[in-house]
């Protein structure tokens, strides 16, 4: 996951609204089930639909009251915990 791209995403949530980028990340699932796709286009997909739905996460914490560079962090604090346990 890539902060700048998250963070990127969530200030796009709040201008829009996150119906458009959950609708982006189920075209890339289904886009992601295509034949002949490469390893290495799969870890595109697969970073940028995470992405996304990290930005998902980070943009409902901030409508709790988050602020957004504490969301952020959170964000990836997780994230960087759950990599470091497996």
């Amino acid at each position: 996951m890539k902060l700048p791209v998250i963070k990127s995403l969530t200030e796009f949530i709040d201008s829009h609204d996150e119906d458009y980028v959950l609708e982006a990340v189920d075209v890339l699932e289904h886009l992601s089930m295509a034949k002949g796709l490469k390893d290495e286009e799969l870890d595109v997909i697969g970073e940028l639909i995470s992405n996304m739905l990290g930005a998902v996460e980070v943009s409902k914490m901030i409508k709790q009251g988050t602020p957004k560079q504490q969301a952020l962090n959170d964000f990836m604090g997780r994230v960087l915990g759950s990599i470091d346990k497996t």
